[in-house]
């Protein structure tokens, strides 16, 4: 293992987010609030850590498979240490505890908080919860190979080991390009989403904070009543079609660009996204709309509530803990199967469903005709054994995690709503859940514990699982593997 790239890289990492903190710095500076400090010492600290690891001379630049999957799953739950300590030189929360999982839930794009009230909070902190929305939304790698020009080919194991969804693809020969081009298309449509929600109503310091979380699908906002407590259709419109737009893979972004319009709109994915939102939207708008008084206001919810579920954003406009069980249970699959694989959503994505679909209906087929060979195709591209292999390792995992996790949740007590919807909703990264911890409620009743369970569910969801998994096998630590 390249132990010394290894830890230059997440030196890198951390200067890269004390850079970051400047931003917060100069809010609060802007508004007041004496939370300059906070940031003041962050960085300091932070970019003395990641300086001393980046002065690491490694012996050679190349990433195996192995060291981009521990440079993932370290750097993350390192990003998230350091990006607590804002809040805790802040004063604005109760515990370390309480400070990482906030940290933890900004970078993952969760949008789950311990915080009972966050309009009395600093606005500079106000801004540093929203901000690392986005800054995970891309993935912090992802930002590091696009800004840093001593990264080099090699590092497409490094986007494979963050990335979301089975085998991303290059859109460019160069992965750099790639990764530069990508968040290019990110920032274009951060900035199109703040003008719009500033045309809307909205102040331009809440629309920033708003188009953060929208974009990186996170769901942090400057209000306690959430998008709801704006009362603006506009603003609800804007943000409902931006959620689902942030839900697209952003590869698929580059083909309307580079005018391949046929390809994009056969995209397998992309189809069954709409069919999934559109089915979703009126099946819920119909089963609630005697709560609303009528059809019309119903389909505005549910269209908000959908967009917001399956983008992972979190984002509420209602209550929708007290909404039928039918649109409830709805709501739930939506939690897990998240959006599109490669945007900046979580869950387990549409594509694995899709797969495992097609590789059923396949074994199916051979009972009829069991001299048939057939392999699993999307967007007429053959699908390898080894992808859908470890597709349905993926699925395993993913329940695997979520039932160990639910058991030690539910040693605080709760009801079994609320424990195994909170476990789903950092698995995924969509924040609210069902139960204690709806649209109305925060985790700030779990234990200790309990926070760090799920803040450790949030890191290996957003990582989907091997770059934490991978940190615990202990062959990677063996010294003779480590150089």
């Amino acid at each position: 293992m390249n132990r010394r790239l290894i830890f230059k890289s997440i030196g890198s990492i951390l200067r890269i987010e004390a850079l970051l903190m400047l931003f917060p710095l100069v809010v609060s500076l802007i508004y007041g609030g004496g939370d300059y400090w906070a940031f003041l010492w962050s960085i300091l600290i932070t970019f003395a850590a990641g300086m001393l690891l980046a002065s690491i001379k490694p012996k050679n630049r190349n990433f195996r498979t192995r060291d981009a999957f521990v440079v993932a799953g370290l750097s993350w739950f390192l990003f998230s240490l350091f990006g607590a300590l804002p809040f805790l030189f802040s004063g604005c929360f109760n515990s370390f505890i309480d400070c990482v999982f906030e940290a933890v839930s900004g970078f993952t794009t969760t949008g789950a908080s311990v915080l009972t009230s966050v309009e009395g909070l600093p606005k500079g902190i106000l801004f540093w919860r929203s901000f690392s929305h986005w800054v995970g939304g891309m993935g912090i790698l992802m930002f590091m190979m696009a800004a840093l020009p001593s990264i080099n080919a090699s590092s497409v194991n490094l986007l494979r080991a963050e990335s979301t969804g089975p085998s991303p693809d290059k859109i460019v020969p160069k992965i750099r390009q790639t990764a530069r081009i990508l968040y290019m298309i990110y920032i274009a449509l951060t900035v199109l989403l703040i003008v719009f929600l500033i045309i809307s109503g909205l102040p331009v310091y809440d629309s920033l904070i708003n188009a953060f979380s929208t974009a990186g699908t996170g769901g942090f906002s400057s209000l306690n009543a959430s998008i709801g407590g704006y009362n603006s259709l506009a603003a609800e419109i804007v943000i409902t079609i931006f959620m689902f737009l942030f839900g697209v893979n952003f590869s698929l972004y580059f083909l309307i660009f580079d005018r391949k319009f046929s390809r994009f709109i056969r995209d397998a994915e992309l189809k069954v996204y709409f069919g999934v939102v559109a089915a979703a939207i009126i099946i819920i708008a119909i089963n609630i709309s005697g709560l609303y008084g009528g059809f019309a206001n119903a389909l505005r919810h549910s269209s908000f509530q959908v967009s917001s579920i399956i983008s992972t954003t979190g984002y509420a406009t209602a209550d929708f803990n007290l909404w039928p069980t039918l649109s409830k249970v709805i709501l739930v699959f939506l939690m897990a199967s998240g959006c599109c694989a490669g945007s900046t959503g979580g869950g387990i994505k549409l594509i694995r469903f899709i797969i495992l679909f097609k590789a059923v209906k396949i074994e199916l087929g051979k009972i009829f005709h069991p001299g048939r060979i057939d392999a699993v195709s999307i967007n007429g591209k053959r699908i390898s054994r080894d992808i859908v292999s470890r597709t349905a390792l993926f699925f395993f995992v993913y329940f695997a995690f979520f039932i160990l996790s639910v058991i030690l949740v539910s040693i605080d007590g709760h009801d079994i709503v609320t424990s195994t919807t909170s476990v789903i909703a950092s698995l995924s990264n969509i924040g609210p859940g069902l139960g204690t911890i709806g649209p109305a409620g925060n985790y700030s009743a779990f234990s200790p514990f309990s926070k760090i369970v799920l803040s450790f569910c949030m890191i290996a969801g957003r990582l989907e699982f091997f770059p934490v998994l991978v940190l615990f096998v202990p062959s990677v630590w063996k010294k003779g593997l480590i150089k």
